[in-house]
């Protein structure tokens, strides 16, 4: 009786121009047939932005070296300079940030 587990990436998706969903299912097999399966979501944004006491805004660009390579393409061909303008103007519009 053989169990193994495996991370399968499901979906990819382009959300308002620069979110990136990532689906990833954890599929669990006993003997080659699939018994459980769960998924795990996460959203991926070009920068995480946040406003000193200043007002001054500081934008880190996203980390995604951990990502697997079919996300980082998706990513680095969604994220154009456009793109990550339009997403510092709209994170620095926001009111209550």
């Amino acid at each position: 009786m053989a169990i193994t587990k495996e991370a399968v990436i499901e979906k990819i998706e382009v959300v308002s121009s620069w979110n990136i969903q990532v689906a990833t299912d954890t599929v669990i097999k006993e003997d080659g047939t699939e018994i459980s399966r769960s998924r795990h979501r996460h959203v991926l944004t070009p920068f995480a932005s946040s406003k000193d006491s200043d007002d001054k805004w500081t934008h880190t660009a996203t980390d995604i070296s951990g990502e697997d390579s079919a996300v980082q393409a998706i990513a680095n061909a969604a994220w154009t300079d456009t793109v990550k303008a339009n997403y510092k103007t709209f994170t620095e519009a926001q009111t209550g940030v």
